[in-house]
């Protein structure tokens, strides 16, 4: 009896398993615009602490590993890196972009298509 309860949980486990790589081998909604977003170098300049950040970084979903994004935080909130300093960032999120202009705040698909000459398609 024990060992059909630990065959049954096994296989639970392993039907999981496999729903939940099939789900990550998907395509994002976004990864083209979020891609050329990147050839147009754009960047996602934010801090892990920032609630605006993590709106951006859900309005993308998967598909936000395909953007240039810089972590401008360090470890508890101890400062921001040289990297954001260098560049200038006094908010979050701050995208900069390829003609040097930037854009302070989230940024809907609207105007990150208007930056960059990027299509976002709905």
């Amino acid at each position: 009896m024990n060992t059909n309860i630990i065959i049954g949980g096994i296989a639970v486990l392993l039907i999981i398993a496999i729903l939940y790589f099939v789900e990550e081998s998907r395509p994002g909604e976004y990864d083209d615009f979020a891609q050329c977003l990147t050839d147009a170098n754009a960047t996602m300049y934010g801090a892990y602490w920032c609630s605006h950040c993590q709106e951006q970084k859900e309005l993308f979903g998967k598909s936000f590993k395909y953007l240039n994004s810089v972590e401008c935080s360090l470890p508890n909130n101890a400062g921001q890196t040289q990297e954001c300093t260098d560049a200038g960032i006094r908010g979050y999120p701050t995208w900069k972009f390829g003609d040097g202009s930037e854009h302070l705040g989230p940024a809907t698909f609207e105007i990150l298509s208007a930056k960059t000459g990027c299509v976002f398609v709905e």
